[in-house]
Formats: structure tokens, C-alpha cells, sequence
């Protein structure tokens, strides 16, 4: 077992010990706060999980850096080193509401280069995985090449308050996407709509609004596939990026930015 192997099975077993953590964790014990805005939160359990990340790399890895979503990790200037980038719960508001529908999000980067991704739905226990160049899986289950399809067989996912007025993307061709697409779909977890569209579940994913962490292991797990991933504007994406992304199937991808992706 080579080096990126040994890294990619210890990030596995962190991942299951903190998801027994979640699932075990009281709905009644959750201590909620908000950051930015009312719909943007945070619990005690999406700290302790980036907290025992952050504790268990440094001491195993004490040269690599970890990226985070809640600020506890290491100041990142550039993509230089090894660089785990960590949603510890992508979904916290599903988490908080539903008990379902998230994720720990991991992607291992090294100057820049994926190494290896995971996202793990904790209460499904669907594992997507893949590590550059060996493919990708869902579970045990190698997933397929994408195919190339047209939007109007497309079923898209994107947060539906990207079709009112919102100051970032053209809400009116948008809503003209909704039209032209065979459904669209929103789980509330880019993490999850994005590796469904590396496997084939879903075509595509749009947001304009999007942190590293929200799409580093799916972004990995999707390019072994031939998922396209590129800004709104349709200019390649850098996955630690604070811009937008266009995550879909060969085909849909070059519709959707050539007919409805927008920025205003």
C-alpha cells in the first residue's frame, strides 16, 4: 500500500468513528448558533468533528495543513503542501431539522492536485469514494464514466432560491431551465447533489455562491468520472475558490452555460 492508499484508509476510518459520533448525538444535545445569517448554522457536533480532524492530522501528518469550515484549522495562503479540506457536516440545517440528508465532506489536495475524496452520507451509509487515477465508487460499487445527455433529459439540483431575484445569477433564465429540464431536485447538501451527479443520480448542479469545503471531496470524486466542473462564467474551476461552480455531465454542462448560467 502506497502512501496516498495508507492516507486515503486513515481518513476513512476517522470518518466512520465521527459518524458514530453524529448518529449517537441527541437532537435534544445539539447546541445551535448562527453565522453569517439565520440560515447559515452551526452546532457543538460540526466543531468537535473538525476538532478531532484537526487534532488526528496534525498528529499523524504534522506537516499538512487542514482547511475548514468552522476556522479551526491553519491559515491557508496558497494550494502549496498537503491540504485536507473538511465540511465536517455539509447539510448542518438538514442535520439540525431532519436527523438526515448530510455529510462529511473530506478532499486530500497536494500543490494543488487532488490525491483523494470522500463524501459520506452518515444516516444512509453511502460512502463515495475515490482516490486520482483509480476510479471512483459508491460503497464497493465502481461508478460509470458519464455519458453525455441533453438538458432536457437533465435532472438538475440547485437551491431553488437561485430563481427569485438574488443579486448573483439571471433568476429568468433560470426559471427557463426549470422548464427546458426533464425535473430539478434540491437535498439541501452540495456535498451529496454533487457526488449523485458523479454518479449518475443526478446531471447536474449549479450555485453561485460556494466555499472550498462545500465541494472538495465530491469535486475529486466526480472528476474520475468526467464530471465537469468550471465557474458560472464556465472558466475552470480552482477548488479553493469562494466563487460559483457548474458541476454536471458532459453535454448538460456546455447547455447550461451556454443558455442559462448567468451572472449579473
Amino acid at each position: 500500500m502506497n502512501e496516498i492508499n495508507q492516507m486515503a484508509s486513515q481518513a476513512k476510518v476517522w470518518i466512520f468513528e465521527m459518524s458514530q459520533m453524529i448518529r449517537t448525538t441527541s437532537k435534544n444535545s445539539l447546541i445551535i448558533d448562527t453565522k453569517t445569517s439565520a440560515s447559515d448554522l452551526v452546532t457543538n457536533v460540526d466543531k468537535e468533528v473538525e476538532k478531532f480532524f484537526k487534532e488526528n492530522i496534525k498528529k499523524t501528518y504534522p506537516e499538512h495543513l487542514l482547511l475548514g469550515e468552522e476556522g479551526l484549522g491553519d491559515e491557508i495562503v496558497d494550494s502549496n503542501g498537503t491540504i485536507w479540506i473538511l465540511d465536517p457536516i455539509d447539510g448542518t440545517t438538514n442535520f439540525i431539522h431532519q436527523q438526515r440528508n448530510f455529510a462529511i465532506s473530506l478532499g486530500v489536495f497536494r500543490d494543488g492536485k487532488p490525491l483523494f475524496g470522500f463524501v459520506y452520507d452518515v444516516m444512509r451509509d453511502d460512502l463515495f469514494h475515490a482516490i486520482c487515477g483509480e476510479g471512483a465508487f459508491l460503497n464497493e460499487t465502481r461508478l460509470a464514466p458519464l455519458k453525455e445527455k441533453k438538458i432536457s433529459d437533465a435532472l438538475i439540483t440547485m437551491n431553488s432560491k437561485w430563481l427569485v431575484e438574488n443579486g448573483r445569477l439571471d433568476d429568468e433564465l433560470l426559471r427557463n431551465m426549470v422548464k427546458d429540464v426533464r425535473e430539478t431536485r434540491s437535498y439541501g447538501s452540495c456535498a451529496i447533489e454533487m457526488s449523485y451527479v458523479a454518479a449518475g443520480m443526478l446531471d447536474g448542479y449549479l450555485s453561485a455562491k460556494i466555499a472550498p469545503w462545500d465541494i472538495a471531496g465530491a469535486w475529486v470524486i466526480g472528476n474520475e468520472v468526467g464530471a465537469i466542473a468550471t465557474e458560472i462564467d464556465g472558466t475552470a474551476k480552482d477548488v479553493f475558490g469562494y466563487g460559483g461552480i457548474v458541476f454536471a455531465a458532459p453535454g448538460v454542462h456546455k447547455e447550461l452555460i451556454r443558455n442559462y448560467v448567468r451572472g449579473i
